[in-house]
């Protein structure tokens, strides 16, 4: 019994033809993409050695029109359908690992949105923060790749909630680090976006974090503006990288209330700085001529709040906001020996991703001279009414002495700062709530140890 239809009308075809017919067919299926591949890398690599002169691309020509012709239709096709990346977090203490997740994040596409975990959710999943979610929140809102900010995220991105981004706020991607991120009950919190692949990893930043932060501030005990002598041993620990705060507090003779407090051994990470680094936060853009150069300078460590509303008013003086960023040894000296956290490098790049500033001189002269002001043609130099106090108690901004020459030529302002915040406040924080932090930190660090020893794999930064 014959069979019928399309399938079997393709056998009876077959087996009408000849092996040589056979042969001539399986021959020219093999040979018709061979040939069409070769002819195309011919003309790749010959058209511009024997097609004529005019109809090569070269700027001026045809060519170069029709290629800024696709490239603009592209660009109004990305504006019309952006694509739209989401990326969360605590953001607590932001500093320029964050920001450089940011970065690497709006790379990622067109439109950046980030997700602001609120206090409730950090202390159920990690613990204390150690600033406010308004705190936070303004310190995102002015990074400079940042375009859109959610708050009142929750931790864990459950499916109920990834159909909200990808509806309502019309998020096409979910971005985060290739660091681990864990649900109180040791699942991954990114595990349904993976799933859905609508998850990009980018590269963490090595080198910092807010766990390693809170760290370096919980082994140097700070007491109103200085260090206690007795922390001192614990201290030149600290700078050598690695420190057992039990046992440097032991040889530093703390209290006995000390003794019995259980530590973990703490590895400050090192910061390597890099010349790409810098560029990658750079905006490139030298001032215009004629225009208002304003400038401020400062140490800027653990930059905070009160550098934000320092930094947005100064650069609403001008036109174009020049930052100055002291060196350690000019810190130190006005702050003490233990003091600044961040190191000048590290300094410079968070000041670099703030929205208000245009550049940054990495290592800024303490004393401003007359061939600073000529070298960089400032206009203006401010200062905010809010200053850390120096080691002796004084204000470490003394206009008297670091500002003499601008007040002389009447090219000085103190601006009034809203904000009182301080670097030293950040410490404060963390030292009144010193067992919580430690207690998160502890638990933080051992899970990062398990991640870098284990499952760490290289990622390409963006």
């Amino acid at each position: 019994m014959s069979g019928s239809g399309p399938h079997s009308a393709m056998v009876d075809w077959y087996h009408s033809l000849s092996q040589r017919q056979v042969l001539w067919w399986s021959v020219a299926a093999v040979a018709v993409p061979l040939a069409g591949s070769a002819l195309w890398w011919v003309s790749e690599q010959s058209l511009n050695r024997f097609a004529p002169y005019q109809y090569h691309y070269r700027p001026g020509t045809i060519t170069e029109y029709l290629s800024q012709l696709l490239s603009k239709h592209a660009k109004r096709r990305r504006r019309n359908a952006p694509l739209r990346v989401y990326m969360d977090g605590c953001f607590d203490m932001m500093h320029y690992g964050h920001a450089n997740a940011l970065r690497q994040a709006k790379n990622c596409g067109d439109v950046l949105v980030v997700g602001l975990i609120p206090d409730s959710e950090i202390l159920r999943c990690k613990g204390p923060p150690v600033c406010n979610e308004q705190e936070r929140k303004l310190q995102v809102e002015t990074v400079k790749w940042v375009d859109e900010v959610i708050t009142g995220v929750p931790y864990d991105l459950t499916p109920d909630f990834l159909e909200t981004l990808f509806t309502k706020h019309r998020i096409d991607y979910v971005i985060h680090g290739d660091d681990p991120c864990y649900l109180p009950d040791g699942t991954d919190a990114y595990e349904h976006a993976k799933k859905m692949g609508r998850f990009r990893m980018i590269k963490r930043t090595e080198g910092v974090s807010s766990t390693d932060i809170v760290g370096r501030m919980l082994m140097c005990t700070r007491d109103n503006a200085r260090f206690r002598e007795e922390r001192r041993q614990l201290a030149k620990s600290f700078s050598r990288g690695s420190v057992d705060p039990a046992r440097s507090s032991a040889d530093a003779g703390d209290s006995s209330q000390e003794h019995g407090r259980q530590h973990q051994p703490v590895t400050i990470s090192r910061f390597m700085p890099t010349s790409r680094r810098i560029v990658q936060f750079s905006s490139g853009q030298a001032a215009r001529p004629g225009a208002k150069i304003v400038y401020v300078d400062g140490a800027f460590d653990l930059f905070h709040v009160g550098h934000i509303e320092a930094l947005r008013k100064a650069k609403q003086q001008g036109d174009f906001l020049l930052v100055g960023v002291h060196t350690d040894e000019d810190v130190q000296e006005r702050r003490g020996p233990h003091l600044p956290i961040m190191d000048l490098h590290e300094r410079s790049l968070s000041v670099l991703a703030c929205k208000y500033v245009d550049e940054v001189i990495i290592g800024a002269p303490l004393e401003i001279s007359d061939d600073l002001l000529t070298t960089f043609n400032i206009s203006l130099v401010v200062r905010g009414s809010v200053s850390e106090t120096g080691r002796d108690g004084s204000d470490a901004n003394n206009p008297s002495s670091r500002y003499s020459i601008c007040q002389q030529k009447k090219m000085f302002r103190t601006i009034q700062s809203d904000c009182k915040t301080t670097t030293a406040t950040i410490i404060h924080r963390i030292l009144e709530n010193r067992a919580s932090y430690e207690a998160r930190n502890a638990k933080k660090g051992k899970s990062e140890q398990e991640y870098y020893a284990s499952k760490k794999q290289y990622i390409a930064e963006s």
